[in-house]
């Protein structure tokens, strides 16, 4: 992104927000913490499993909440045959990655739980697309489905270790290590190529599908291959679909996950800025019946790219000395004010405090000492 172009963290969440609004959703608003044990029953659900955790006046050990997701499904209730669609704009406690240590990181996402139909899906990709584009238009989505996986694991009826291994081999499309854990494992040839493929084979649509189709003929990613397709040829309707990459290499843990999975990235960040899908195995993990899909948006993964808002403490600040009528100071920074601006006075600059410009009263004349585009 052009630096000149940049957005503030704060700006580009407000407008995804309006944006979800926009769409029929509904601000979720939830409390900073929730009991341990709702993390430590579904830890592998988390980015970190560490959680900072306190006990609270009645015994109980809470925790200050390393997800927003978790908390969503927990305090909500099926309703049969509606939708409920939410988003929230909270702030996270978990380890950041930059730092490794513990971090109040801004997280800005939706759900969508409900009765799940293919209007459902579509409406949460094409946020997600919009979320992405809304940072930078120099941005992808990667589009998985976990289905056709699914399907070789259930045949393949592998040791719980071993499907793993090879979840975090396509995970890295690590070709030579999945062909390697094929072997040990002895797993028959059609089935290696089709985990080989899955971790070769991305790209554009018109050119992924043929190839899985070819590979993978079972009814079930017959119908996963159609659902992406059907996706796919809306997202072209509202021009969207320029910014879709199928990479079958993006794989959740599928007790949490099925369906869609996808993750965002933009130019300029290495890691993933979005990551989202479907995740009816929690919901039922959680005793919930509903289906359920939705993203969230990392702004501790954008901090590199986007301008952070509070860089500056004052907009403008005027130096004054012990010769400038206080009546004159007073007259420039209402003048100043009226532009819209933050602004403030000192008789010299304080180590400390950030400006975008630093202006300078000297008989009786007004000189710009720096500013900052």
């Amino acid at each position: 992104m052009n630096q000149n172009n940049a957005k503030s963290a704060s700006a580009v969440s407000d407008a995804l927000c309006a944006m979800y609004g926009a769409y029929g959703y509904k601000q979720y608003n939830m409390s900073k913490f929730e009991a341990y044990d709702l993390y430590v029953r579904n830890k592998d659900f988390l980015i970190s499993d560490s959680v900072i955790t306190f006990t609270d006046t009645n015994g109980q050990l809470m925790a200050l909440k390393p997800d927003v997701t978790l908390s969503i499904v927990k305090n909500n209730r099926d309703e049969p045959g509606c939708v409920q669609r939410l988003y929230y704009q909270e702030n996270v406690y978990r380890i950041s990655k930059g730092t490794h240590c513990f971090r109040e990181l801004p997280q800005t996402g939706l759900e969508c739980m409900g009765t799940i139909d293919m209007f459902c899906l579509f409406d949460v990709i094409r946020l997600a697309c919009l979320s992405l584009r809304a940072v930078s238009d120099d941005c992808v989505l990667d589009l998985s489905h976990l289905t056709p996986v699914r399907v070789v694991f259930e045949k393949l009826q592998l040791a719980k270790h071993v499907q793993d291994m090879m979840l975090t081999c396509i995970g890295e499309k690590n070709l030579h290590e999945l062909r390697r854990l094929c072997v040990d494992n002895a797993v028959d040839e059609t089935a290696a190529k089709q985990l080989e493929t899955l971790v070769s084979c991305s790209g554009e649509a018109q050119t992924v599908l043929p190839k899985l189709r070819q590979t993978f003929d079972d009814p079930a990613s017959k119908a996963a291959f159609s659902q992406l397709e059907e996706i796919l040829c809306e997202l072209q309707k509202v021009g969207l679909s320029d910014m879709i990459r199928l990479d079958f290499s993006v794989i959740s843990d599928m007790k949490y996950y099925n369906g869609f999975v996808f993750k965002g990235f933009v130019q300029g960040v290495p890691n993933s800025v979005l990551s989202g899908g479907q995740y009816d195995p929690l919901m039922r993990r959680m005793g919930r019946h509903d289906g359920a899909i939705g993203f969230a948006v990392y702004f501790d993964e954008l901090a590199r790219l986007l301008d952070d808002d509070t860089i500056y403490d004052l907009d403008t600040l005027l130096l004054y000395d012990d010769s400038t009528p206080w009546q004159a100071v007073e007259q420039i920074l209402r003048d100043l004010r009226n532009g819209g601006v933050s602004v403030g006075a000192q008789r010299t600059l304080p180590a400390q405090l950030r400006c975008r410009r630093v202006l300078k009263l000297e008989n009786g004349e007004v000189t710009t000492v720096y500013e900052n585009a």
